[in-house]
């Protein structure tokens, strides 16, 4: 069964003048939350089920989603203290023993799931990241990446070629990290320095699907005019 875990669980600070009741990935895009507009999309294609790492006035995303939606499979992790991008995937990878798809529930990218997965067994990577070009180099996390693809550095600030925030990883990726499922940690600042002091293959998958990130007023109001 192909799963994704969507990271659902932040305060969505930024967006708090636009969507002051909601959870970020619950604001309203055409008259649907934004999490159904990415959740459809990814049940296009091939997602079975979904996992939602969820924290943050989690029963919204829970009422409006159940149990299944569009028939497909939809289990919660749901955070009791805030745990940060890291803990919260950490919870909601516990017991996924087949490689999976993680997403961040405030940004859109239309990617290939069959070329990443392709991407990602030519390579035996462990965790392969989806990359897009942008001029707005300090608000993602950059990427240092060879002809092959492999990640050579983490370049906050100082790359063009960036984070989309999708990704597809094996679970033994995950083992033997400092932190736990429930221990509070972050992706981008600790799991993910880590991984690349120990050596793991990670790699990147550039591509140039449409990119949607609601995390600001701004581009929260140009989704509706963005959205498939």
């Amino acid at each position: 069964m192909t799963s994704a875990i969507i990271l659902a669980g932040g305060f969505g600070t930024r967006l708090r003048a636009a969507v002051p009741d909601l959870p970020k990935p619950m604001a309203p895009v055409r008259g649907r939350p934004f999490l159904a507009h990415q959740m459809d999309y990814w049940i296009q294609q091939g997602i079975e089920r979904f996992i939602l790492s969820v924290g943050y006035r989690h029963q919204i995303i829970m009422d409006y989603f159940g149990s299944t939606w569009r028939d497909i499979p939809v289990d919660y992790a749901v955070e009791e203290t805030p745990l940060g991008t890291g803990g919260g995937l950490l919870m909601a990878a516990s017991n996924i023993n087949e490689s999976f798809l993680v997403l961040n529930g405030d940004t859109f990218f239309a990617v290939n799931l069959n070329v990443l997965r392709d991407f990602h067994a030519r390579n035996a990577s462990e965790w392969t990241f989806c990359l897009f070009r942008t001029e707005e180099t300090g608000r993602y996390l950059g990427m240092q990446v060879d002809d092959d693809g492999r990640i050579l550095a983490l370049k906050s600030g100082a790359s063009r070629v960036v984070n989309g925030g999708a990704y597809w990883l094996d679970p033994g990726v995950l083992a033997g990290l400092k932190w736990k499922a429930g221990q509070a940690c972050s992706l981008e600042n600790h799991i993910l320095p880590l991984l690349m002091q120990r050596k793991r293959k990670l790699y990147g998958l550039e591509q140039s699907g449409l990119f949607i990130d609601i995390g600001v007023p701004q581009d929260y109001y140009q989704a509706a005019d963005l959205l498939p």
